[in-house]
């Protein structure tokens, strides 16, 4: 464990120094396109911190390679030469992409050609388990189209969930903390070496995107573009096609004493079918519903718009960074809660505790839908949205005041708008909702502005 989180904060110091000459290297080389309608920020940021997240890739590698306990996955394995050898590929396409905004077909390509490296390389799937039939061999052609899509899926759901400020590096490295303790759990505790690789891939995944994002998130001085956005997912992918199909489920000797006792020890091996879909539930659910809603709609596939969950949650009222912590909550209740009900599978408490979180869940989701109003005697410590007003006519002295004069509450000429009676109040034009959603003084308007960032009109 202790080579483990050396490689981490090694791989995580590597990407945080360097994304910030990274950053200016992207404003030298105009790497800042304009906003776009469906963006939400509001100044051009500039792309390419995949740049600095490669780098400490390779930096990680490097070190694991010269560490003993880790050395041997080097020596043992392909499977790290496969993975730089893929990620390599995946990121030039991405570094091109982020500056030439090249076609999404000839992106959707290079994936795949990316997924084929590994492949020839030795990552691959060989076999899968099937509940009630045990260990099903794969055939090449069959394991070859297995990692590919699986591969692309992942790169792409990473990709599509990249909308907000570190939204895309904090929901990975979510997953890949909850990756890491399931392999983490398979080597040590059954002393299968064939985990040690995913378990390798995904402490660097989590360096990779600790290191960014302190630089990514809200507001945001760079993002990581589809160099990075492609680069974590396929690092993810590479991972969880390790642990999947490299792990011989023999090896558990789970298929010992009665049906009972064998199918409650076959869940660990089971759930690597399901963890890799699980841990990117949320931006699997995003990519699907994306296809099927642009295709409703008689476009493209591939055709960018403003339907995410993200955007969702901006337009009922939530804040950015409320956003994104829902997104990162969700994310950690799937995941973990998924990781745990494989090594406790028989305990009650874990199933009544992720049912409890998913309620509190629900209720963030829908908190923008009301406004609640604080006990009067608690009023003094709760912000001024939430404290009860009463409109009641002024009395005493007039509310008009010549210039210069001014009252104990107040500035010159100034008097405070919620003491005057409701008709008197001067009219103002409804506030519309901003980029994040809603305003800073108040709930979201209901005349909201659909027009360009950035634009005046």
């Amino acid at each position: 464990m202790r080579d483990y989180l050396l490689t981490l904060c090694v791989t995580a110091a590597v990407t945080y120094l360097l994304t910030g000459p990274v950053r200016k290297f992207a404003i030298a080389t105009g790497a800042m396109p304009e906003i776009r309608a469906r963006d939400v920020h509001r100044e051009p940021t500039p792309r390419l911190g995949g740049i600095a997240m490669f780098f400490g890739l390779c930096a990680g590698l490097l070190v694991a390679d010269h560490l003993q306990n880790l050395n041997s996955v080097f020596e043992l394995s392909n499977e790290p030469r496969a993975l730089l050898s893929g990620a390599a590929l995946i990121w030039i396409i991405g570094v091109l992409d982020d500056k030439f905004e090249i076609d999404a077909l000839i992106k959707l390509g290079g994936q795949m050609i990316a997924a084929g490296v590994m492949v020839m390389q030795g990552l691959t799937i060989l076999w899968i388990p099937v509940p009630g039939v045990g260990t099903v061999s794969l055939t090449s052609w069959q394991g070859t189209l297995l990692t590919v899509a699986l591969v692309v899926i992942t790169i792409n759901a990473v990709n599509f969930v990249d909308g907000l400020d570190g939204l895309a590096a904090g929901m990975v490295c979510i997953a890949a903390a909850a990756f890491f303790l399931y392999a983490y759990r398979i080597w040590f505790s059954y002393g299968i070496e064939a985990a040690a690789p995913a378990t390798l891939f995904t402490a660097i995944l989590m360096g990779m995107c600790v290191g960014f994002l302190p630089h990514n998130m809200h507001p945001a001085r760079i993002f990581m573009g589809d160099s990075g956005s492609m680069l974590i997912g396929l690092v993810l992918a590479a991972a969880a096609i390790s642990v999947t199909g490299q792990v011989d489920p023999d090896a558990l000797k789970i298929f010992e004493g009665g049906t009972r006792e064998a199918t409650h020890a076959a869940l660990p091996v089971f759930i690597p079918l399901l963890l890799p879909l699980t841990i990117i539930a949320i931006p699997v659910a995003d990519l699907v519903l994306a296809i099927v809603r642009r295709t409703w709609n008689g476009q493209s596939p591939f055709a960018a718009d403003r339907g995410h969950l993200h955007h969702r949650l901006l337009e009922i009222g939530h804040s950015h960074s409320r956003a994104v912590l829902i997104m990162y909550f969700w994310s950690a209740l799937i995941a973990f809660g998924v990781v745990a009900y494989s090594v406790h599978s028989a305990s009650m408490w874990i199933v009544l505790l992720i049912v409890a979180l998913s309620a509190v869940g629900l209720v963030l989701l829908l908190l923008p839908r009301f406004t609640p109003r604080t006990p009067r005697w608690a009023e003094a410590f709760v912000p001024p949205r939430y404290r009860r007003r009463e409109t009641q006519p002024q009395t005493g002295p007039s509310l008009s005041h010549e210039p210069g004069e001014r009252e104990e509450t107040g500035e010159a000429g100034e008097t405070d708008e919620a003491e005057l009676p409701q008709e008197e109040r001067p009219e103002r034009t409804p506030v519309p909702a901003g980029v994040n959603g809603a305003t800073a003084i108040g709930p979201r308007s209901r005349l909201p502005d659909r027009r360009k960032a950035g634009t005046r009109g």
